[in-house]
Parts: C-alpha cells; structure tokens; sequence
C-alpha cells in the first residue's frame, strides 16, 4: 500500500463544533450583542429586565439556565405559529437535508416549491400563483412592485398605524412616524383611516392608486377593520381598476381562526395575499406572495422578463420542506379549529375582567390574536399615579404590566406598539387551556397588585425616570 493510499481523508467537518462553541462562548451572547450588533438591545434588555438566559425551548415553553420553565405568549412575533421544534417539521428538515438534492442552481424546477405553492393555493381559490422569498417584508415589497407594474400607477395607499415592514419599500406604506422618520424620500404613498370609505374614494377619485395594502386586523394595537370594509374597499377598488393587498404576514395560516384573517368577512377576495412568519415552521426564513394569473403574466410578460423578479435564496428546499410540513400539521392536528376554540376561550375570560379592574379598558381581537388594552381609571387614587405615567410616557403602564409578567410568573408578552397601553398576546397556536388558565391567573394577580397600589408602582416610578433620562 503506497502512503497516498493509506492517508486518511480529511474530515469533511474539519475542526467545526457547534456545541463546544455555545460551551465556550454562549455566556456572553449580550457583551457580543452590545460590541457587535444593535447595541441599543441589551441595554433596553437589561433596563425592563428582560435579559434572561433561555437553554431551552419546546411547543409553547421555553426553560431558562436555572430550569425555570416560561410560558410563551409572544410566538417570535407570530413566527413560531406550531410552537418551537415541533417533530413533524424538525423531522421534515432532516429529510430534505438528508436527500442532498441540488437545490438552488437557478437553472431548474424542483419540484417542492410547485408542491408547497399547490398547497397554499388551495386555501385561496381565487389566486392562481405565488413568488417565494425570505420574509414578511419581501413578501410586501413582491406585492408593491407586482400591483405598480400590473397596473401601471404609482401611488399605493395604506391605513394610519399600519405595520408591512420596515425595508424601503414596505416603509413606505409603514403608519408609524417612528420608524420612517429619516428614511425619506420613500415610494410615492399616502395613509387612509382604517375603515374609511369615504377617505379611500377620495384617493381613488385621483387616477394613480395602484393598490390598498390593508392588514385585516392591524398588528400594532390589534385593530380590526369594521364589519363590511374590506367587502366595501374592493369594490371601490375594482371600480377604479386598482388592487386589494391582504397583508397576511401575521393574521394568516390560522392566528385568527380562519386560515386567512380576510375570510371572515365574505366575499373578500384580495389580488394579492402576503404570507410569512409561520410558514417557516419556526426554522428556515420564507415569505410568500399569492396573486391572480393575470398579474404574474404581466410581470414575467416574456423570456427576456424571466428574471425581472427573485430572491436569491427564494424557494429553497429547506424552506420549502418547513412550509409543507407546517401545512400537514395543521391539517392533521385541526389547528384552525383548536386557535377558535382555545382563543375564544382566552379572550372570554379575560374580557371578564373589565368589569373587575377599572384600569383595564378592553379587550379585543379574533382567534390568539388579543389586545388587551388599558385606560384612564375612575378612582382618584389610580387617576394620580396613571397620569403621573402619561405625562412621562404613554405606554409605560403597558410596560408595567408586562415586566412583572416575566419576572414573577415567567410569561412572555410584548406591548403592542410605541406609546401604546395594548398588550398584545399572539401565542403559538398550540396553546392548550392549561397554558390560558396559567397566564390568565397571572394577569389577575398583576392586576390586583397595580389595583392595590403594590410594588409594580415601584417599577412604574423606575421607568418614568429612565424616560424622562431618553427624552
């Protein structure tokens, strides 16, 4: 045997180890943060005291370094839709790992985004095609330029308060000042109130409206648009030959208790639906924009047009094999069904509530897609420490609400948007009624100490403090 023939082969690994690295380095993921990425995270982390150190996570929980088990009603934002590392898609990406297909040579069909497009066509009858890319804000961005070149008009309109994402495109039909601010000049685009027709068709009187993106209920304060808007909006809109966008990046695939949150109002049929977040099964960035065939054709009109759009990493097979597996799941485990049923639940005992605590002002919202939002109180005593709140900051009694949610009963929530008193619960879809009992009798108890005047007072006094230090 010749020594080339007895050398070994190199590793195909080489010295990589993941784990050993998370052993070395993972306990100082916030000093990493703070050198080298949004320094500004670990600081609004550790000053609402929310820098905690999770290991572990699975279905709706997640288990920090010391064990404690934390109910998640945040979902990543609606990412985790199935709950974390759910089998049948950790089992599905292994598979299509496993397969070593030549997937992405650009030059080729593979055959699992045609498989996932059929799939996702078939819970909106009346759109015939999709484009795969990585995000919510893709899917938009996909929508924007799609609706502007099929129709030849510039101008897109959007609703006060509206969230699409925060790329320049979907910026510009962003409702919220503090996130455009300092971007401009963004793409042609005006706001309309939510729910106003009469707004709606003065823009539409003007000739150049391209589309309305609307999400059917507004992620930021959970707003839903009024019964027969939408209806109403698209007829307006195909009088004036301009198109309806469904922004389904949140609401979509079952958060509200119907597959899309547009088909709870009947005969909405949207020209182009957006989707991400839980298609991607909680693993492999996707988004998806779903549109009529008249538009697709007019976009990729001829060959030389076969590029005009795409994603470099659009239709991968990883995220591709997550999309399907999460679209199994929810037909074998009845997830629509379970989001009615569970979130009726929750929303029912919690607008239960009003009546109990004068602080807290209503509760809303279709499906696991709640806001829970807090008002000025009646009694003199509240009305002092509530002002002394507002005059600091709105949105910091929210906060208040919030911090002791995690650090006392270890539940995750967010509130619902900058200067807001909405907390907004969007859990995994998975939540069960011992996870609604769980976080319904922590609120109950957060409450009764802001009632009674208790130690989230303190924390109260803490956070004007740090805003007035921000100002």
């Amino acid at each position: 045997m010749t020594t080339a023939e007895s050398a070994p082969e190199p590793s195909r690994t080489g010295g990589f180890d993941l784990g050993a690295l998370l052993a070395e380095r993972g306990a100082e993921r916030y000093e990493l943060h703070t050198r080298y990425l949004n320094h500004q995270l670990p600081r609004m982390l550790r000053t609402i005291g929310f820098d905690k150190v999770y290991e572990r996570a699975e279905g709706a929980h997640f288990w920090d370094a010391d064990g404690n088990d934390h109910l998640d009603m945040l979902a990543g934002f609606g990412v985790m839709g199935l709950g974390r590392h759910h089998p049948v898609v950790r089992k599905a990406l292994h598979d299509v790992l496993d397969a070593s297909l030549a997937d992405l040579t650009r030059f080729d069909c593979q055959p699992l985004p045609g498989l996932l497009a059929e799939r996702l066509l078939a819970h909106s009858p009346h759109l015939d095609r999709v484009f795969f890319g990585n995000s919510g804000t893709e899917a938009v961005e996909t929508a924007l330029k799609f609706a502007r070149y099929a129709t030849g008009r510039p101008r897109v309109l959007y609703c006060a308060h509206a969230f699409h994402g925060l790329t320049t495109g979907s910026l510009s039909v962003n409702g919220e000042s503090g996130f455009r601010d300092g971007f401009a000049p963004l793409l042609p685009d005006t706001a309309v109130p939510l729910g106003d027709l009469d707004a709606l068709a003065r823009e539409l009187r003007r000739g150049d409206v391209a589309a309305l993106i609307v999400e059917p209920i507004q992620g930021k304060g959970v707003h839903e648009a009024p019964p027969g808007y939408l209806r109403a909006a698209q007829e307006l809109l195909r009088r004036h030959r301009a198109l309806l966008i469904a922004d389904e990046v949140q609401t979509g695939l079952g958060r509200t208790g119907d597959f899309y949150a547009y088909q709870h109002e009947e005969g909405v049929e949207p020209d182009l639906v957006c989707v991400a977040k839980a298609l991607s099964g909680g693993y492999v960035p996707v988004g998806a924009t779903l549109g009529r065939d008249w538009i697709f054709k007019k976009v990729y009109s001829s060959m030389d047009r076969v590029l005009v759009h795409s994603a470099s990493f659009g239709a991968n097979a990883q995220a591709m094999a997550a999309g399907l597996a999460v679209l199994s799941v929810m037909e074998d485990e009845g997830i629509v069904a379970r989001v009615r049923s569970t979130g009726g639940l929750l929303r029912t005992r919690l607008a239960a509530l009003t009546e109990r605590y004068e602080l807290l002002a209503e509760v809303r919202g279709r499906g696991l897609m709640i806001g829970i939002e807090f008002g000025r109180p009646r009694s003199l005593k509240l009305r002092g420490r509530w002002a002394m709140l507002q005059a600091a900051r709105k949105g910091l009694f929210a906060q208040m609400v919030v911090v002791p949610l995690l650090q006392r009963h270890r539940i995750l929530t967010q509130v619902s948007g900058d200067h807001m008193e909405v907390i907004k619960l969007i859990p995994p879809l998975v939540i069960d009624e011992g996870d609604v009992n769980r976080f319904v009798d922590a609120f109950t108890a957060v409450m009764d100490d802001a009632h009674d005047g208790g130690l989230m007072w303190e924390f109260g006094r803490t956070l004007v403090k740090q805003a007035v230090a921000n100002r």
